[in-house]
């Protein structure tokens, strides 16, 4: 896939303003790419501060390419967690196979980056912060658009009109949801369900990562340095979401504890340890799928708009890539109707690649048969004494163009 750019006007975007919605990864991005072409920029956050700490995330492919033009891959190539070694466990515990995490993940070393989701966010806040005018504590209560703008309430009560707001609030998004509709309309569950949270590593892990798994269950711990904090995760199969527990954390606590009751290796210590967590992450792995990411002037981006799920492994570079296409979209294109369509033509088959690999064994890491369980261990015994593998396609699969460079 390619794409060309056009050169900027720098006085005919000068007098825009835009509102985004979230500060964790595509806000801040979209945000570095707007600024620095004449607009001015405002980001709500209902968080009280930039949120640190979660699970590590992967920057891969183009993205990698997007964070060099951002100026800061230095910075995250300092960060970079370089695992070193994926333990793969059977039911009682017993090693299956041990590779390098590039040999699992596709990933190519030396290129593809992987880094604590809050040091991506702080990398990203750190080169707006002084230019971005960030509302913490706060968030959109409603949207009324007109055809001079889109006059914004907020929940604090304050009033305000923009050009043009973006929502990069994430999966379960507040401005999709007023703008388009509720999830289910666009949510595609993927039949699993995932728990996250730290716990102490009284493991002597360090720079690796021990995946146990029985058939339609799975319990990691994932050691990211040489500290005493782990990031554990105990996923599992489930034909439909458990939509009871999905705002009741006391009942997604029980659900995990039933479901792995009885199981081997640490896991009973490791479900003990969630009982206790206070940073538990409960959810289903889903994806978002829609056939508009924009209304009147009102877009989406990132996992609001076309979320592709963890067993993508591509979250977080698909935000950034589309950060990027839709900034430098808004910037070539005065009228934002032009502009949101040319971000949703360049962009989609990107997405629609990235969201398949779901289709095309992403998935196998977490088999839900016995037998599905035994092909994916002699997949990784094969493995050990084959080459690394190399990125997939879709990682890669879009040629950049060209941004217009600071005035």
């Amino acid at each position: 896939m390619t794409s060309t750019g056009l050169s900027m006007d720098v006085s005919s975007t000068a007098k825009r303003t835009i509102l985004i919605s979230g500060a964790s990864i595509a806000g801040p991005a979209l945000a570095y790419w707007l600024h620095r072409s004449g607009f001015a920029v405002t980001v709500v956050e209902k968080a009280g501060a930039l949120r640190d700490g979660g699970y590590p995330i992967d920057v891969r492919g183009t993205a990698t390419e997007v964070v060099r033009r951002m100026g800061i891959l230095p910075r995250l190539r300092d960060a970079h967690i370089d695992s070193r070694r994926c333990t793969f466990l059977d039911a009682d515990g017993s090693e299956v196979a041990s590779l390098t995490p590039g040999a699992v993940a596709g990933s190519v070393e030396g290129q593809d980056l992987e880094v604590r989701r809050g040091d991506l966010a702080a990398a990203l806040y750190a080169i707006v912060r002084d230019d971005v005018e960030f509302l913490f504590d706060d968030s959109i209560e409603t949207l009324d658009q007109s055809e001079q703008g889109v006059d914004v309430t907020f929940h604090s009560g304050r009033q305000r009109t923009f050009d043009l707001v973006v929502g990069a609030d994430g999966m379960h998004s507040p401005t999709r949801k007023s703008l388009f509709g509720p999830e289910e309309q666009f949510h595609r569950y993927l039949g699993y369900c995932f728990a996250i949270f730290t716990m102490p590593n009284t493991f002597g892990l360090s720079h690796e990562l021990m995946m146990w798994n029985t058939p339609g269950k799975a319990a990691a711990l994932y050691a990211v340095g040489d500290n005493d904090e782990l990031h554990a995760f105990l996923n599992f199969h489930r034909p439909q979401p458990p939509l009871d527990a999905l705002h009741n954390p006391d009942a997604q606590r029980d659900l995990v504890a039933a479901v792995f009751a009885g199981a081997g290796w640490e896991v009973p210590g490791i479900v003990d340890a969630m009982r206790g967590a206070d940073d538990l992450f409960f959810d289903t792995a889903g994806q978002i799928r829609m056939p508009h990411w924009s209304s009147g002037r009102v877009a989406l981006v990132g996992d609001a708009a076309y979320a592709p799920s963890f067993l993508t492994g591509q979250g977080s570079s698909l935000a950034l890539v589309g950060v990027y296409v839709l900034a430098n979209a808004l910037v070539t294109h005065r009228h934002h109707t032009a502009a949101f369509a040319a971000y949703e033509r360049d962009l989609r088959e990107f997405v629609a690649m990235n969201q398949a690999l779901v289709d095309n064994g992403a998935a196998t890491l977490f088999p839900t048969t016995a037998q599905s369980l035994e092909q994916r261990n002699t997949m990784l015994r094969d493995l050990v004494t084959m080459p690394s593998a190399t990125a997939r396609p879709a990682h890669s699969a879009l040629a950049l163009p060209d941004f217009a460079p600071m005035p």
